[in-house]
């Protein structure tokens, strides 16, 4: 996932230029800075997101009421010991984005390879991580870009990862534009995304396009936060692939490839 720091504190203001004179960071740095200008269309996503949006546990237990029972339980474990290790770090690191829905999915499908975009803490890429080794199958290939408002941030990527994991994980941080060719050319075919990286409309319209050949027939895609702007809608409506909108708190999450109906009276999740 994308990440975040609160505000531009004098500390961050000197990382951020010691950063920018790193290779490759400035080029994305900019880029990243450039697309937040650009128009989002963003009332017009949350509108079209909201009409279809259910939340996590109504889908999920029309899926499989059963594993999203043993969703539960790993979450709650899960949480207890993220929030416990990046109490230890000293900084504020983004969000988990919608990590226990990462989870389910990947233990329901259970995919051969995995590519997600956006590493952040680690939230998801553990979550992918634990239901493949639930699974007995699966390699996770990540693409990521350090936090460049604080010093040293390679460290801080995936830090939530258990060791044992780390023999499934293939991990690239230099930028999405750099990192995807090099995951994908070694990934083959991919059976499940998470994109949670640049969140412009530029960013994910790259990235889906390069993705688009490496994808197998019966892949599915969910992308975060697709409230920002338009292309998840856009997409979804120029696709012939089933969609399901999941709600996550006041933001959004699209999945692509996978199509449920259920009642719009199911648990909240």
């Amino acid at each position: 996932m994308s990440g975040k720091t609160r505000g531009f504190q004098p500390r961050s203001l000197r990382a951020m230029t010691r950063n920018a004179l790193r290779p490759h960071y400035l080029p994305v740095m900019a880029r990243k800075v450039m697309a937040r200008l650009r128009p989002s269309h963003r009332e017009d996503a949350i509108a079209w997101a909201a009409a279809r949006a259910l939340p996590a546990a109504t889908i999920a237990r029309t899926l499989d009421p059963e594993l999203w029972d043993e969703t539960t339980e790993w979450a709650e474990r899960f949480r207890a010991y993220a929030r416990g290790t990046l109490a230890t770090l000293g900084v504020t690191l983004g969000g988990g984005g919608h990590f226990a829905l990462v989870y389910f999915l990947v233990r329901y499908l259970q995919p051969a390879v995995a590519l997600e975009t956006g590493v952040s803490a680690g939230w998801t890429s553990q979550a992918i991580l634990a239901a493949m080794e639930r699974n007995g199958t699966g390699r996770l290939f990540s693409s990521d870009f350090p936090y460049f408002r604080l010093d040293e941030p390679e460290r801080y990527i995936g830090c939530l990862v258990e060791a044992r994991l780390r023999d499934g994980w293939r991990l690239e941080i230099s930028g999405d534009r750099i990192n995807l060719p090099r995951l994908l050319d070694e990934a083959g075919v991919v059976d499940f995304v998470h994109y949670d990286s640049e969140k412009s409309a530029e960013g994910r319209s790259f990235a889906i396009e390069l993705m688009r050949s490496h994808l197998g027939p019966n892949a599915v895609t969910v992308m975060d936060d697709i409230d920002d702007n338009a292309f998840f809608r856009d997409w979804a409506e120029t696709s012939d692939r089933a969609c399901t909108v999941v709600e996550r708190g006041r933001k959004y999450v699209g999945i692509l490839g996978l199509g449920v109906e259920a009642p719009r009276d199911g648990a909240a999740g």
